[in-house]
């Protein structure tokens, strides 16, 4: 007869703690003005693992991070963030919008923005300690993001990539336990979409961030990812990239014949029988 020895119970509660997801659906419908976007929604994510949440546009994917910020209410199910309802304003998550165009002519430079995400809602001097802890918080967040060649210039006359980084640094300088993206890629050339893709990879890496990025895109990201959320005519599915970018699953989602095709390059492309269901996973 073999026996095993359980670990101390500090270190095994602290283990099992550290493996809770820190976001949890169950059977969670949305709706926006009394209609229902989508419903049936049930996934966890875990902390350090990389979700993309992917669907066309008008599915609900930017309603299912309001959902996760408080912004809105489930009609039906439970939502629960960091074990506990999700609430406005929680500052262990970190949220980068949609990025909007930037006059050239706004002063304000890149590690003022960065800044914004330590002290922001903050009023007063810093105390020297302060100041010290502050400066390592935002050179840490820049560094993270490999955006200190350009930290110190004018925000608006930065190119797109070089923009998207600094708000990826602003939501990193709190220490937040989830980000959420929504389109970071978006209005990105390829190669900067690719450059972006993997920078999240290495933080949700090295500082065990548990991660959704809202793209319409999965192809930048789909070597790096753990879990894809497929939003579709008011249908989500949760899985490995393997389980949901299928023909079978995308097919029962949509409601209609669709097919999953891939190229030597391993693009995806989802190709339909009408337009509704039709949308290669580029932009």
């Amino acid at each position: 007869m073999t026996t095993s020895v359980a670990p101390p119970a500090a270190a095994g509660a602290r283990d099992g703690a550290l493996n809770q997801p820190v976001i949890e659906l169950a059977d969670v419908t949305a709706q926006v003005q009394r209609r229902v976007v989508w419903s049936g929604a049930t996934f966890n994510v875990r902390p350090g693992s990389f979700t993309a949440v992917v669907g066309p546009n008008g599915a609900g994917k930017t309603t299912l991070l309001k959902l996760l910020l408080g912004l809105t209410q489930p009609a039906a199910g439970t939502v629960r963030v960091l074990g506990e309802s999700p609430r406005r304003g929680h500052r262990q998550i970190g949220y980068v919008p949609q990025r909007r165009a930037l006059d050239p002519d706004t002063p304000v430079r890149g590690c003022d923005l960065v800044a914004l995400g330590i002290d922001g809602h903050r009023w007063g001097f810093r105390l020297p300690r302060a100041r010290h802890v502050h400066d390592a918080a935002l050179a840490a967040a820049i560094d993270a993001v490999e955006a200190e060649p350009f930290a110190d210039r004018p925000i608006g006359r930065l190119s797109g990539g070089e923009q998207q980084r600094l708000l990826l640094a602003q939501a990193l300088a709190g220490g937040p336990r989830i980000l959420l993206l929504d389109e970071p890629l978006a209005s990105l050339d390829v190669r900067n979409q690719v450059a972006i893709a993997h920078l999240v990879d290495r933080v949700v890496r090295e500082r065990g961030v548990a991660t959704l990025m809202v793209t319409h895109d999965v192809n930048p990201i789909l070597g790096v990812i753990d879990q894809v959320v497929y939003i579709a005519q008011g249908r989500v599915v949760a899985g490995t990239p393997s389980e949901v970018v299928t023909t079978a699953t995308l097919s029962a989602v949509y409601g209609a014949q669709v097919e999953v095709l891939r190229d030597s390059h391993g693009h995806v492309f989802v190709v339909g029988l009408d337009q509704e269901a039709a949308h290669p996973h580029e932009q």
